[in-house]
């Protein structure tokens, strides 16, 4: 392309330089340099006057110098007279701090935003924000392209019986781009949900729920949820009369009224002049009410089939009958000197991490997974959907640590009864040994990530079960079309095969 210059940082240069190739031209030439004392020298050797500037450059292990090179490197462009500078970020820099995770807290990836414009970025190309309302952070253009229709395209090709495979979300806050593939693949779709306030001790309902009676009227009897049992409230601690059961009425299992004999527990057959005044004010709708009520059927709570229960302990999927530990997740959740800590409601009044708003995914995603790990605190990860005897696609954005990815497919494997599970995501960021502890994993047969973030060469090789896809088609298309003005709607479309 001509009156166009692409440079490289140094976080991805095979990377540029395949997208050099589909484009039919070479990289330009820079001199990237660092002092002894860790300050980085950028030096431009090509002219840019009046030029079309791409910088191609994406995150690395050393998150920081990277930054600080692609800065310089817009910083001489400008400075050399170029016409327009883009800064091309396969993967964006400190994506996940995007909001505040406490009231002292900083909107780091706005600020980086902010340092991009003041170094002279004219427009942005990026793939798959981490959250896509980070473009309005920016004060130019911002193109965010979708690895999804490169993704869609390995699945069809490269996945057996694919049409009848359940795409899965690992948290709620993935929910959205999982239901986006599973469409544009006309599948079904799931989600993994981990309870971090669920452990053993009394519940809500259990603590803070009263039968009193008020007004001193009659009232109907009601089950007890401890006892399955059913109660009057007119036993009380003034008329000390011990509860006693409706001979016509019973309780199920789970706690629910049923019929006996076809009579409704609730029923009566000598309502009092209480029970008899009031029935005069009932309105016509809740006559039918009642005499639907009394129709025979048995009333009884079933669950979805769908849903699946576990138990998470450090990580890892447990038995049924495996030993609690000392502590539930609820109780960590509140501080030690929390004055509600006593409490049974502590869980529910203790403020949440992420108290300043949205579902807390991206804010706390390092902490929940160091709470996995925790020896003392238990969770139930609940698997929502049928995955038996199917392949399970795990979805999210980006694999940084293990123990989500890993807990998850150990849910579909273990207690979902899943044929193969697939962890695809766009961003192989691979955090400490992550790809090591998801290569042993036996529940994870194949991990799929694209080439936007720079995976060290000892790691990869010694992951059989890692697949890379190349972004360098997607991103060069993407430089052509902004050069000529074209529309990148095309970009975002999936191509059939």
């Amino acid at each position: 392309m001509r009156g166009t210059l692409i440079f490289s940082g140094s976080s991805c240069p095979e990377l540029t330089d395949k997208i050099c190739h589909n484009l039919g031209m070479a990289r330009a030439e820079a001199e990237l340099t660092q002092f002894s004392n860790g300050e980085t020298s950028v030096r431009i050797l090509t002219s840019v006057r009046e030029k079309d500037v791409f910088v191609v450059q994406s995150g690395s292990p050393k998150i920081n110098d990277t930054i600080m090179e692609l800065l310089i490197m817009i910083s001489a462009c400008k400075g050399g007279s170029a016409n327009k500078i883009t800064a091309v970020l396969p993967y964006f820099p400190y994506s996940r701090q995007s909001k505040k995770k406490s009231h002292r807290g900083a909107i780091t990836a706005r600020m980086l935003a902010n340092l991009l414009g003041v170094a002279g970025v004219k427009h942005v190309i990026t793939v798959d924000l981490h959250a896509s309302q980070m473009q309005g952070f920016f004060k130019c253009p911002v193109d965010n392209l979708h690895a999804e229709p490169l993704i869609a395209r390995w699945i069809r090709r490269n996945v057996p019986r694919w049409q009848e495979a359940v795409v899965v979300s690992k948290n709620a806050g993935g929910t959205k781009r999982v239901t986006s593939l599973a469409d544009a693949l006309k599948l079904n779709f799931g989600m993994v949900t981990t309870d971090k306030k669920r452990g053993p001790g009394p519940s809500m309902s259990n603590s803070m729920i009263a039968y009193t009676n008020f007004d001193g009227l009659e009232r109907p009897p009601m089950i007890d949820p401890l006892s399955n049992q059913v109660r009057t409230n007119s036993s009380g601690p003034e008329n000390g009369a011990p509860a006693t059961q409706d001979p016509r009425s019973a309780a199920d299992p789970q706690g629910s009224p049923r019929r006996v004999n076809g009579t409704h527990p609730r029923a009566s057959a000598n309502p009092k002049p209480s029970q008899r005044r009031s029935q005069t004010t009932l309105s016509q709708s809740s006559v039918i009410d009642e005499e639907d009520e009394a129709d025979g059927l048995e009333y009884n709570d079933q669950r979805v089939h769908e849903v699946t229960h576990a138990r998470l302990f450090q990580g890892h999927i447990v038995p049924d009958d495996f030993p609690s530990p000392a502590l539930s997740a609820a109780d960590a959740s509140v501080a030690e000197d929390d004055p509600m800590t006593m409490s049974h409601a502590s869980s529910f009044f203790a403020p949440q991490h992420h108290a300043l708003g949205g579902s807390g995914e991206a804010a706390s995603s390092d902490e929940e997974e160091d709470i996995l790990k925790d020896p003392k605190v238990e969770h139930t990860i609940t698997l929502v959907g049928d995955v038996r005897e199917r392949t399970v696609f795990i979805v999210d954005d980006m694999i940084d640590k293990p123990g989500s990815w890993i807990a998850a497919a150990e849910t579909v494997v273990k207690r979902g009864r899943a044929d193969k599970v697939y962890c695809i995501a766009t961003h192989g960021v691979f955090g400490g040994d992550c790809l090591a502890q998801m290569q042993a994993c036996d529940c994870i047969d194949t991990i799929v990530v694209t080439n936007s973030y720079p995976i060290p060469e000892d790691k990869a090789r010694n992951a059989s079960k890692l697949v890379t896809l190349d972004l360098s088609y997607l991103l060069a298309e993407s430089i052509r079309r902004n050069h000529y003005g074209e529309s990148m709607s095309p970009l975002f479309q999936h191509l059939m095969d």
